[in-house]
């Protein structure tokens, strides 16, 4: 677990639990106690009330009245937010739309200029429909953790994308394109590209692509990707687009 994701794991259980040891955090986020008091230090200077009861009955405590006035979620984690509220959404499977977007415009406003450019960027990207009952979803596998960051850096910064494929039929290969869209249709994920090899878009299920990596050195222009008409832009399936 890296820095981030520790500290955070720390914030959540302090808000949960109210009270908790150093060796139970410790325990709970699989590091040692020095690590958690140093996470703990760490936390203080960004601004968080954590305090520090000794003896028995005693432990760590974070104020509950202890707020950041600036969001720590970084453009990729508002991004994944928001798709996968689209996602169920597409799905109609959100029963509390309403709250879910009223939380999510909360947070859009707490990004900075640069923040809310860039998502609005990667919301350029992004398109949502359904499935068709005819697909085929019984190999469904989970999704690389790593892809989804890779792909925000490859599309902003105009960089090819480079990952392993495992395709329909078993085979493995290596491939290197250029990112133009990503496709929604619950439960499937599509990266869509432009593959120069081939002189054409491809669709990769997200589930199949491995070992992902950003290629730098050189950049690409930004195609207009050809979609069916049950296919629409992020944009035009939300009420409260960003």
């Amino acid at each position: 677990m890296d820095i981030r994701r520790r500290q955070d794991a720390l914030l959540r259980l302090l808000r949960r639990n109210g009270t908790a040891t150093v060796r139970e955090l410790a325990d709970a986020v699989g590091a040692s106690r020095r690590t958690v008091l140093r996470d703990i230090g760490a936390l203080r200077e960004q601004g968080f009330a954590i305090n520090s009861e000794p003896g028995r009955g005693g432990g760590i405590q974070l104020d509950p009245g202890s707020m950041q006035t600036t969001a720590r979620l970084s453009v990729t984690e508002v991004f994944a937010l928001l798709i996968s509220v689209a996602a169920m959404r597409a799905a109609r499977s959100l029963p509390f739309s309403d709250l879910a977007d009223a939380g999510l415009s909360k947070i859009e406003r707490t990004l900075s200029a640069d923040k809310v450019r860039d998502l609005r960027q990667l919301l350029d990207c992004l398109y949502v429909g359904q499935v068709s009952p005819r697909q085929d979803v019984s190999d469904l596998g989970p999704i690389d953790g790593t892809l989804l960051p890779a792909f925000e850096t490859a599309f902003l910064q105009r960089l090819p994308l480079r990952f392993r494929y495992l395709d329909a039929k078993g085979v493995r290969t290596v491939r290197e394109v250029e990112p133009q869209a990503m496709l929604i249709l619950p439960p499937l994920w599509y990266l869509v590209a432009w593959d120069g090899a081939r002189d054409d878009f491809r669709h990769f299920r997200m589930d199949r692509i491995s070992q992902s990596e950003v290629v730098e050195g050189k950049t690409f222009r930004r195609r207009r990707v050809p979609f069916e008409d049950d296919v629409c832009p992020y944009g035009a399936m939300s009420p409260n687009p960003a």
